[in-house]
Parts: C-alpha cells; sequence; structure tokens
C-alpha cells in the first residue's frame, strides 16, 4: 500500500505533473487542516520539480546517444539538405537515376526518324547495347565538333 503510493508519487513527478495532479498529490501528502496557501505552495514545488527531473533525464539521453555516436536530429536534417542539394546539382533523383530531361527526349526521336535503311538498323542495335555509353560519348562528340 506504501508502496503503491510512491511509484504513483514517483509516475507523477517523473511524467507530466498537471497543476491539478500537482494540488491532489499536495493534499495526499499535506495535513488535512494544511492552509491552501500552504497546499498551493507545495504544488508548484511539485510541478517545478517534475520539469527539473524531465529535463535531467532529457539531457542524460541526449548524453548516452552522443557517446554512441547517434546522429542529431539537425544533422540528420542538414545531411538531408546537402543530399538534396547534390541531387539538384548534378540531376540525379532520390533513387540514384538521372532526372528524364523533357528537351532532350523530342530532339532524340527528331533524328531517330530521318535516316533510312541499313542506318537506322544499325543504330537502333547499338544504341540499345551501349545505351549509357552512347550517351556519354555522343555528348562530348557534339560538343567538340560544334566547338570546332
Amino acid at each position: 500500500m506504501v508502496l503503491d503510493e510512491i511509484r504513483k508519487t514517483f509516475e507523477a513527478v517523473i511524467g507530466q505533473l498537471s497543476p491539478a495532479k500537482a494540488q491532489d498529490l499536495a493534499k495526499r501528502y499535506l495535513d488535512p487542516d494544511a492552509a491552501k496557501d500552504q497546499v498551493a505552495k507545495t504544488a508548484v514545488e511539485l510541478v517545478q520539480l517534475s520539469q527539473r527531473l524531465r529535463e535531467a533525464v532529457r539531457k542524460e539521453v541526449a548524453s548516452q546517444m552522443r557517446s554512441m555516436g547517434a546522429a542529431t536530429q539537425s544533422e540528420l536534417d542538414s545531411l538531408r539538405k546537402r543530399v538534396r542539394d547534390l541531387e539538384r546539382a548534378t540531376g540525379m533523383t532520390a533513387s540514384g537515376r538521372k532526372k528524364p530531361a523533357a528537351r532532350k527526349t523530342p530532339s532524340r526521336k527528331s533524328p531517330a526518324r530521318k535516316p533510312t535503311g541499313r542506318t537506322t538498323t544499325r543504330r537502333t542495335t547499338g544504341s540499345r547495347k551501349k545505351t549509357s555509353a552512347r550517351k556519354t560519348t555522343t555528348g562530348s562528340r557534339r560538343k567538340s565538333s560544334s566547338a570546332s
């Protein structure tokens, strides 16, 4: 019975202690004839104690997390921002794929329609096998030939 009362008191003080709960605790542990001012003062002290204990627990948890090397929320937010900035700069999406360029797609289709016969067949076959290599070399060829 006494142990239950102590447990309830600790739970109330460690948890979110409302002023009403603090009043109840103060009435429970003070003399029944205690003045209202004394009950109110004790209730305020209990709320302050609860806040100090919660802050101490929060600091201890943060300290333990730092000692384990866990990242803080602000560090994670900073990293997310850096990743987004890098993705935008490189034209990549979050999945690691290049963003499809709306302007490049029509220009690729128009040269593919113009050639006829054997040339079309050869380009289609080669482009399917070496898609990424052709994109890279084609882009550099275009730049060098247009620069000349």
